[in-house]
């Protein structure tokens, strides 16, 4: 496009359906600069939780107290996501972007210099505030300036991102932790900002979308602060609380069921919504959010309880344990790029189905592992698992999609990331609660069998002593034994649920109807 017709389009703000798609190097530019954004914002979701430890010991916190280093992000992002929309409207898809990275790097650099608690919580509340058009954007303009042909590449790229970056984030956040200080793991995001909003402003000049002066919803707007923020909350901080059994996390719910009830009554009837809930009348749009939502809220439990089981019960590092999880991107980076490129030419629903087929078998796999497991036995299912994620993101954001008009864009991507987001906060802290509660029970139940009445746990404890053991200590022994076996069961019992969860996700993908040949017309 000449000069003057950029310059045309920038005055006249002409839609960006109306201009040509980029070509040739400016292509690649653009999908790089994209998805390192999209990449920097989810890893800073987890890079954190493997450094608490660290930044509280510098800091002189408890680790309690640092772990609010997390949720003030997570509540913030949650908030500020639905907001896409609005805000695209007003400011323009573009502009929207470059200031939300660069605010997003700002706060970033801010953090790392942080020199106590309440500092860097109150960066990473900001953090999360400027990061919520980030993922949604970052798509959406990579759909809206690649041919159509090249859409589905371009989106294998994106999504490879998406389900990487949470297996990175721990990775590096420890690696970042033990070898140098902590305030690298927020450092660097700045090469990574300011190469993405000096990319994409450079590249997008003259392509924003329309400007519209709509009035904010502020009414809306208040009781979709105070329903989200007190439900992440609660998600984010049950566990500490013993969950319902405290007066505040019970408080939290309340507040949020009802803030939440009037926030839909609300939005139904209200002429400018800060998020348009008209998007659930198409059934593509409605159904594709709950695979999306429930497949990564399975996904994410998954990720968080079998790290989890490595280090606390096989007795693994934390870089083992990262090491164990690597496996899954190894096919979703092969595979990925391949199903995006051909995605308009494969029956999405048959791919869909094999990718949830493929995570429940992999989960029906974990489910028969024993305290003796080696490590090859370990990855093999993740290994697998990689294949089933490459299969699962990009066909059910395609089908999601499909209907959206180009106009309505914006919104249903923030609408649907703000839902995966949440539902994905959600398997992390449902998943650890079950598999805590599930651990307890069956140490009930085993316990039950160890009485000075039972022969077996006699000759046990008798041969423990006969080794030169104390009865203190060859019951010791007895407990930690039942422990492991505890948490053992635990965690078998809770990728068989996980397994179910995805099987009956398949029911749910032939509820869809996807045109005759969709293209990628995504933006998350």
């Amino acid at each position: 496009m000449s000069t003057s017709t950029s310059a045309a389009a920038a005055t006249t703000n002409t839609p960006i359906g109306a201009l040509p798609p980029l070509k040739g190097p400016m292509l690649i530019l653009l999908a790089i600069a994209a998805s390192m954004s999209t990449f920097m914002e989810i890893l800073d979701i987890t890079i954190a939780n493997v450094s608490i430890p660290t930044i509280a010991g510098a800091l002189g916190v408890s680790t309690s107290q640092g772990t609010w280093i997390i949720s003030a992000y997570s509540v913030a992002a949650a908030i500020s996501v639905p907001l896409t929309g609005w805000l695209a409207r007003r400011l323009g898809e573009v502009k929207l972007f470059v200031m939300s990275v660069l605010a997003f790097t700002l706060m970033s650099t801010l953090a790392a210099f942080s020199t106590n608690l309440p500092m860097l919580v109150g960066f990473r509340l900001l953090q999360g505030l400027v990061s919520g058009p980030m993922v949604p954007l970052s798509q959406t303009l990579m759909v809206r300036n690649f041919p159509p042909e090249k859409r589905g590449a371009a989106m294998g790229l994106w999504a490879m991102t998406v389900i990487l970056a949470p297996i990175c984030g721990p990775l590096l956040g420890g690696y970042i932790s033990d070898n140098y200080h902590w305030s690298w793991i927020f450092l660097i995001n700045i090469p990574v900002g300011l190469f993405g909003a000096a990319t994409i402003s450079m590249l997008m000049r003259g392509r924003d979308s329309v400007t519209q002066k709509v009035s904010l919803d502020w009414v809306g707007l208040g009781l979709m602060v105070v329903g989200v923020g007190c439900l992440q909350l609660m998600l984010e901080i049950g566990k500490e609380y013993d969950w319902f059994a405290s007066s505040f996390i019970v408080s939290l719910a309340v507040i949020a069921v009802v803030a939440l009830t009037f926030f839909i009554a609300w939005t139904l009837t209200a002429k400018h919504p800060i998020v348009d809930l008209s998007l659930f009348k198409d059934l593509n749009f409605r159904y594709g959010v709950i695979l999306l939502s429930v497949g990564f809220m399975t996904y994410f439990g998954s990720v968080v309880v079998f790290p989890l089981w490595l280090q606390t019960v096989m007795g693994y590092t934390a870089a083992q344990a990262g090491m164990a999880m690597a496996p899954i991107g190894i096919f979703t980076l092969i595979l990925s790029p391949i199903i995006g490129k051909n995605v308009a030419k494969l029956n999405l629903r048959v791919l869909a189905t094999f990718a949830f087929l493929v995570m429940g078998g992999v989960s029906v796999w974990n489910s028969f592992m024993s305290l003796d497991v080696g490590f090859w036995n370990i990855i093999s299912p993740r290994l697998v698992q990689g294949i089933g994620m490459a299969c699962f993101f990009i066909p059910i954001q395609t089908l999601m999609l499909s209907n959206i008009t180009p106009d309505h864009m914006a919104a249903a991507s923030g609408l649907s990331n703000f839902l995966r987001t949440l539902g994905a906060a959600m398997g992390t802290a449902i998943s650890v609660t079950l598999w805590e509660h599930l651990a307890s029970a069956h140490h009930a139940r085993l316990m039950e069998n160890v009485t000075p009445f039972s022969s077996i746990s006699r000759g046990y404890l008798e041969t423990l002593q006969a080794g030169g053991l104390s009865l203190e200590q060859a019951y010791g022994v007895v407990e930690r034994t039942i422990n492991a076996q505890s948490y053992m069961l635990a965690t078998n019992e809770f990728f068989l649920y996980s397994a179910c969860s995805f099987f009956a996700l398949v029911i749910v993908v032939w509820m869809t109807r996807p045109k005759a040949r969709v293209s990628v017309e995504i933006g998350h």
